[in-house]
């Protein structure tokens, strides 16, 4: 399987070729498909180093000058190194002066597993989301990193993109990604609904297979988290039994499972809720992904004993 960032830099490259209006920084972080993109278009490739406060105050300055940039870096630096430029030259600026800036944040939630805590990032859906006007995107799927990168090109804004760093799916069974509705049904189900975001939308399906024989449930996958279609949403989420979310971050810090309450309570539906993620405390604990995971409770077999409970 390929990675989230080699689909969307290697669509960016070609599209490129067509347009002189595109700028990509990278905080001295490489990738297969970016050897490419330096090579045939070594006039609009700067490798800022590693500052990730610069790269967010370049961007911006070519931005301000009409070009469409993307700014790319480690996903807990590019979006808590440099929080006050992106707070400052983007939030606050696009209010007078509209921008094109995209953030490739690689690496979302635990994706750096064996790095350490140092690299886990945990916080970014929190920080982002109380930024007004930046765009927030969490794909699950090679497709929807695909489909972002013509969203990038095609309209303007300040944008948080988190990649997971791992290879993943084309496609987990959703059809093209509806970025102003802002979510999909991923599995359909009569019983109760897991709404995950990110990587999690595989573990989210893993434990819905494991309970097909006793429950029917529902996937949904959150891939915007700044904006959601709430009549569409609580429509999709309102059958059916209790609503389980389930994210790569920590809970109870206004990530997914405050941006699902939100939605809920915009439309005044109620329904039997538990939120699962990251607890609040760092994992110094040494293994991949799965380790973590189970560790902490977020594995497959955790999140099907959870649902059946609801």
């Amino acid at each position: 399987m390929n990675t989230m960032r080699d689909v969307f830099i290697s669509a960016l490259c070609d599209r490129m070729a067509d347009t002189d209006s595109v700028f990509f920084l990278s905080a001295d972080l490489g990738a297969p498909a970016l050897d490419r993109l330096r090579q045939q278009h070594p006039e609009r490739f700067i490798n800022v180093g590693i500052a990730e406060q610069s790269c967010i105050n370049t961007a911006t300055g070519l931005a301000l000058e009409g070009f469409n940039t993307y700014a790319y870096g480690i996903a807990p630096f590019i979006s808590m190194r440099c929080l006050e430029q992106c707070r400052v030259n983007l939030a606050l600026t696009n209010v007078v002066r509209p921008l094109n800036v995209t953030m490739l944040s690689l690496g979302s939630g635990l994706s750096y597993d064996i790095s350490g805590p140092s690299h886990h990032c945990l916080e970014d859906i929190s920080l982002m989301r109380t930024l007004p006007g930046i765009e927030i995107y969490s794909p699950s799927t090679l497709g929807q990193a695909r489909a972002l990168c013509a969203r990038t090109l095609e309209t303007s804004a300040p944008r948080y993109i988190r990649l997971d760093g791992k290879p993943c799916p084309e496609t987990l069974g959703g059809g093209a990604p509806d970025f102003d509705k802002g979510f999909e049904v991923v599995r359909e189900g009569t019983g109760p609904t897991i709404v995950a975001t990110g990587y999690m939308v595989r573990t989210a399906l893993a434990a819905a297979e494991l309970l097909k024989n006793d429950v029917s449930v529902r996937v949904v996958d959150v891939f915007r988290l700044d904006h959601l279609d709430d009549d569409a949403f609580c429509d999709a989420v309102s059958g059916g039994g209790g609503l389980l979310t389930l994210e790569e971050a920590f809970v109870g810090c206004g990530g997914l499972d405050a941006f699902v309450n939100q939605s809920l309570a915009a439309k005044g539906l109620r329904l039997t809720l538990r939120h699962m993620g990251m607890p609040r405390s760092y994992e110094y604990s040494n293994g991949d992904r799965h380790h973590l995971h189970k560790a902490n409770g977020i594995d497959a077999d955790s999140i099907a004993q959870a649902v059946s409970s609801l």
